[in-house]
């Protein structure tokens, strides 16, 4: 691609709890490791509820050589079902935190998608303030919820590189 396309910019996903088809985090770095080095210029993470997670992945795929900038892949909860569905399915983890909201106001939509707009939005105050390299919202075809999580996190994107 490179040869053909020299100014292409090319994203690679990566998975902060392990891809669920990897033997091992350190096999998942690994093969993450070829992928930067195959001309991957930056990486977004699949969806993750919990930062610290995030944190201590990237702290390993730093360790091992990895450089490129990762934006943090953040999920805005919608729905209990949904969540809970798609966080299986990406072998991601829920948080004790989360599981309370999604038990509580998982029968009231609005109750549990203004919840869950808080929750994003306090996860991204967190990821900033760690000076993470960007933020990835997967919006799922639901602007107006992207659009209140971005109204609450945009004055903390003044005056940083993100």
């Amino acid at each position: 691609l490179r040869a053909a396309a020299p100014d292409l910019c090319i994203g690679g996903a990566c998975y902060p709890e392990v891809h669920p088809e990897s033997r091992s985090q350190a096999e998942d770095i690994r093969r993450l490791k070829e992928k930067v080095d195959a001309g991957c210029d930056f990486l977004t993470t699949q969806m993750f509820f919990d930062n610290n997670l995030l944190y201590s992945f990237l702290y390993k795929i730093r360790e091992a050589g990895i450089t490129v900038p990762v934006e943090a892949g953040i999920m805005p909860v919608r729905g209990a079902k949904s969540v809970r569905r798609m966080a299986e399915r990406n072998a991601s983890r829920i948080p004790d935190r989360l599981n309370t909201l999604l038990n509580k106001w998982g029968d009231d939509i609005q109750s549990l998608r203004a919840a869950g707009i808080l929750y994003a939005s306090e996860q991204i105050a967190d990821l900033v303030a760690h000076d993470v390299d960007g933020v990835h919202l997967y919006s799922m075809n639901h602007p107006a919820t992207t659009r209140r999580i971005w109204r609450n996190a945009e004055p903390l994107f003044r005056g940083t590189q993100g």
